[in-house]
């Protein structure tokens, strides 16, 4: 009976809890952390989506069992939500279902759509969920790359061509977590008409598309003639509304997997509290005003981060979307690896970012920084990481020197 039960033994341990280890242990002792590690939104949900969750609460009639698939007036928000925004049709009764989040929709939809073996394409660097939600649902997953461009394409190919089964499902994300790569209508044409021809099927994670700073607005892949004839998108509450706490999320798309999904979702929850998926109409109807405020307060500290890091030795990507950096770790430290990296540089810069390895063994050689705290303190950050920068430039550091740091 001390064998490891057979589906705990496919998830390998979860990288992020050792630097997560190192920041309770520093701040357990009083050092004041700088946390641009994991991507939780430091803004307060808008006071009027607030003001209508107080007042459902208060009405007790809220307080029975929901609906799983999320009530009809939520369903016809999000259906507007894509009419206005993507010019795309939606059937709030057949092709949109309310999730706990969209983590907990993916995760629903691969239990429910995949059979032990079967092969899913996930793109390597990507989010830890695109990837282990297939792996506890029994399949086997192939890596493709995680550049939305012909590089990715020519491997869906050889994918189809080589892979034993066929692939069932292929996973995108733009604006990627954690990579903040954007992708364009005409990729997604060419993923689509790929898909259709080989009859796989499409789960786009759309979660950061209002978090854009370019004149490149995301698109939605449900935007392509014929795309839900193959795929499902699946959005969040979280990062647009700055609700991740609240866990409100949706897919949409074909009916054939939006149905999967809400009758897995049956036997597994009665949906969100009612009086939360009140608050969420009243999000995504009411005004708009906090959405651009929050794309802009994330422009702005990007913009900080940038060229704060540029000027202390560490150059960086500028993201177009998202609210992370995809950052490649300095030279001098690459040997390391982003885990030993991301401990030293909590150590010596008081300084939290996520292992890019935690995303995907091809994801080593990076570490994403989250833009959750405010101008203040990422300049605070930034004189830390200056300071640790200057300090080690003499050569380079030794694995070693990690654990002694």
């Amino acid at each position: 009976m001390t064998e490891e039960f057979h589906r705990i033994r496919r998830l390998p341990p979860y990288v992020f809890a050792e630097v997560n280890g190192a920041k309770a242990k520093a701040r357990g002792v009083g050092e004041d952390i700088v946390d641009l590690g994991m991507g939780n939104p430091d803004s307060p949900t808008p006071p009027h989506i607030v003001a209508k969750l107080v007042e459902a609460v208060a009405d007790p009639r809220t307080h029975r069992y929901s609906m799983s698939k999320g009530i009809p007036g939520l369903r016809k928000a999000l259906a507007g939500y894509y009419a206005r925004r993507f010019g795309v049709k939606l059937d709030p009764d057949t092709e949109v279902v309310a999730t706990l989040g969209s983590k907990e929709g993916l995760a629903n939809l691969a239990a429910a759509i995949t059979s032990p073996g079967d092969t899913i394409l996930v793109p390597n660097p990507s989010y830890p969920i695109h990837q282990f939600g297939f792996v506890l649902a029994g399949a086997s997953v192939r890596s493709v790359p995680h550049t939305p461009d012909d590089e990715m394409l020519c491997a869906l190919d050889r994918a189809v061509r080589h892979s034993v089964p066929k692939p069932t499902a292929l996973i995108v994300n733009f604006p990627s977590n954690p990579t903040a790569l954007l992708a364009d209508i005409h990729f997604y044409k060419e993923v689509v008409a790929f898909a259709r021809k080989h009859e796989i099927f499409i789960l786009s994670d759309l979660a950061y598309s209002e978090i854009y700073f370019g004149d490149q607005v995301p698109p939605s892949i449900l935007e392509v003639p014929g795309a839900k004839d193959v795929a499902v998108e699946f959005t969040s509450m979280s990062k647009t509304y700055n609700m991740p706490g609240w866990r409100m999320g949706f897919a949409a798309g074909n009916p054939r997997l939006i149905a999967a999904l809400t009758r897995v979702k049956s036997y597994l929850d009665y949906g969100a509290f009612a009086p939360i998926q009140i608050a969420a109409v009243a999000a995504l109807n009411g005004p708009q005003d906090c959405v651009a405020e929050m794309r802009d307060l994330y422009r702005k500290r990007r913009d900080v981060l940038v060229k704060g890091l540029a000027a202390a030795g560490w150059d960086a990507p500028e993201p177009e979307g998202s609210m992370f950096l995809w950052a490649p770790i300095p030279e001098r430290f690459r040997h390391l690896g982003s885990v030993d990296f991301s401990k030293l540089l909590l150590a010596k810069a008081k300084v939290a970012v996520a292992p890019g390895i935690g995303f995907g063994e091809h994801g080593d050689g990076h570490v994403r920084i989250a833009l959750v705290e405010n101008e203040h303190r990422i300049r605070q950050a930034l004189r830390g990481i200056k300071s640790f920068l200057a300090a080690d430039n003499a050569g380079p550091v030794d694995a070693v020197d990690v654990d002694a740091a």
